[in-house]
């Protein structure tokens, strides 16, 4: 093909797309429109017919009340004893397992105080704890029931102390 054959071929095909394009746009016509051929039943013969009744009931009151029969087949008093079994042991725990955040841990006292001085400085909505087991210190902070919780707290503190941690710990119930 010599080049003019493919130009005028070009201009041949980019004519055609031009006169179908806006052809394809125009909306197409639906058959069947008339009203004489859509479907139309009577329903009306099967709908109820409901009469307005008077109200008697707010007018007569029955001789005889109506006592309701007890229930037969009642577990009230079996789930109440399991509740009961769960309370008296939930009582008699002194402890839960928890988490709480480490600050600080090692064995130099002065690092310690440190940390917690720039602790209380930087961030004084949160209350430290400095706890000593020999032979490290300890700087710890919270009570969290879950890591959930004490997560969004981990991810502040560790913008001032790199090193924070979370550690499981028993937390006290009052």
């Amino acid at each position: 093909m010599s080049g003019k054959q493919r130009c005028s071929s070009f201009s041949n095909l980019s004519l055609l797309l031009l006169l179908l394009i806006p052809l394809s746009c125009i909306s197409q016509k639906r058959f069947n429109q008339n009203k004489s051929s859509s479907h139309y039943e009577d329903l009306s013969i099967y709908r109820p017919i409901f009469t307005l009744v008077e109200d008697t009931l707010l007018t007569s009151t029955p001789a005889n009340p109506v006592i309701a029969p007890p229930p037969v087949l009642n577990v009230n008093q079996k789930v109440d004893l399991v509740l009961d079994s769960i309370d008296l042991y939930n009582v008699t725990l002194r402890f839960i397992d928890g988490y709480t955040i480490q600050v600080y841990s090692g064995q130099n006292r002065e690092d310690a105080m440190n940390a917690k001085k720039k602790l209380s400085t930087d961030l004084p909505n949160y209350l430290s704890n400095l706890q000593y087991t020999q032979p490290k210190f300890r700087l710890t902070i919270g009570k969290y029931y879950n890591k959930l919780e004490a997560q969004k707290d981990l991810l502040v503190l560790r913008k001032f102390f790199a090193n924070s941690i979370l550690i499981p710990e028993r937390i006290p119930i009052r």
